[in-house]
């Protein structure tokens, strides 16, 4: 019986080993501007996390765009951002909904901000690498 295969392509694997270290990178840099925002800025917690974003959309984007997607469908850099910036808002329902929800209802989770971005970067992470292989960078 020929069907969907069970487990996905060796190359979608690597790819999304490689989304996930460039994520990793990512989550470094929206954990040091969302203490930034905090520390430095002032701003609460969910400000704060909602300053961190764009800075760990931008350093994902450039790796996805150079590591993780390298085969991409031609587009110039400036569209291409757009666009994946436009599918990480539509996963920031996920991600900063989550890290909303999570420092928002468990005190240890506010008392430690960093739990409540992971707890987010976990619930956008399938859903930005479907969306940025199909619509972003279209491999």
């Amino acid at each position: 019986m020929m069907g969907r295969p069970l487990f996905p392509e060796p190359k979608t694997v690597a790819q999304f080993f490689r989304f996930g270290l460039v994520g990793g990178v990512g989550f470094l840099v929206d954990v040091l501007m969302l203490y930034l925002g905090l520390f430095a800025l002032g701003l609460g917690r969910i400000p704060a996390g909602l300053f961190s974003f764009p800075f760990a959309v931008t350093v994902t984007w450039f790796g996805n765009r150079r590591f993780v997607f390298p085969d991409a469908a031609p587009m110039a850099a400036s569209r291409q951002w757009r666009r994946f910036v436009f599918v990480c808002a539509l996963g920031l329902v996920l991600n900063r909904g989550t890290y909303a929800l999570l420092v928002s209802a468990l005190p240890f989770v506010y008392a430690h901000p960093v739990l409540g971005v992971i707890g987010g970067t976990a619930a956008g992470m399938f859903f930005n690498f479907i969306a940025a292989k199909k619509h972003v960078f279209k491999v």
